[in-house]
């Protein structure tokens, strides 16, 4: 099947969740992660809530203000399953969480070539279905991500997860740095990330567009940094000075625009 990587994608961040939190006791539940407003059960339960509700399973009723980190309706959504679970065990979370995901591996090994092609909604708009099992991916492994650095835990997490984040966020350069950054005509940016899938990224913008510099030439600005860095930043796991002022980072041109960049960067949902 040409979409098999994608469901060991999922499968293999989802069994990696499975066996770091088997790993940690009832009260380690109830740390904050990175992610705004979620303590690690809370990042488990919306796993859960989001796999339901592909299964067709409807939001639970939320009552009361929503907190300040929902912005969306997707976020409603998401709160809404997470706070239906804040008060069950981590035997009852782990269940549930391995319950659901089988049935949507199950699922996704059952569909034919057809099926994954299928133009229809997903958290960025209309796309085909393996662009949207491509986005439970990011979502999974960056909470994944989020787990293990809320529990001290780290580990070297490389493979599809890693992969699809950072060509996802790589991919966005143009519209962080040309619409929402407001890159200056003629500026020509160099990301340089470091690590196991770092590249050299090249964006200049051109009659008011910034795309893909098409030759060589030298960068008004080039920012060095990690790739953890640069898609914790993308999934507003950082603030723009953690990123810009970490020992790790090395800025070489306009700072003022570097500044505009790394705040404009964070992209996530």
């Amino acid at each position: 099947m040409p979409y098999e990587w994608l469901i060991e994608g999922l499968e293999t961040t989802w069994s990696s969740t499975d066996l770091l939190l088997s790993s940690v006791d009832e009260s380690d539940l109830d740390r904050p992660t990175p992610c705004p407003g979620w303590t690690v059960r809370d990042v488990v339960s919306h796993l859960i809530g989001f796999e339901l509700l592909l299964a067709g399973t409807a939001a639970p009723e939320f009552l009361g203000a929503m907190p300040e980190h929902v912005r969306n309706d997707i976020g409603k959504i998401n709160e809404a399953f997470v706070f239906e679970r804040r008060h069950r065990s981590k035997t009852e979370i782990m269940e549930e969480f391995r319950q659901v995901t089988r049935a949507a591996l199950a699922r996704l090994r059952g569909l034919d070539q057809a099926a994954w092609e299928v133009v229809g909604w997903s958290p960025e708009g209309q796309a085909p279905y393996h662009r949207f099992v491509e986005t439970r991916i990011l979502d999974s492994w960056i909470h994944l991500q989020d787990l293990r650095d809320a529990l001290a835990l780290p580990e070297d997490d490389h493979g599809i997860g890693e992969e699809i984040v950072v060509n996802r966020f790589e991919a966005a350069l143009p519209y962080v740095i040309g619409k929402r950054a407001q890159a200056p005509e003629g500026s020509r940016i160099r990301l340089n990330l470091e690590g196991r899938v770092g590249r050299s990224v090249e964006i200049e913008v051109l009659e008011g567009r910034a795309q893909g510099a098409k030759g060589p030439g030298e960068p008004t600005l080039e920012i060095s940094t990690p790739v953890a860095l640069f898609w914790r930043r993308a999934a507003g796991r950082i603030s723009s000075e953690a990123l810009l002022q970490a020992a790790e980072t090395n800025i070489r041109g306009d700072r003022v625009l570097a500044q505009r960049i790394a705040e404009a960067l964070a992209i996530m949902i």
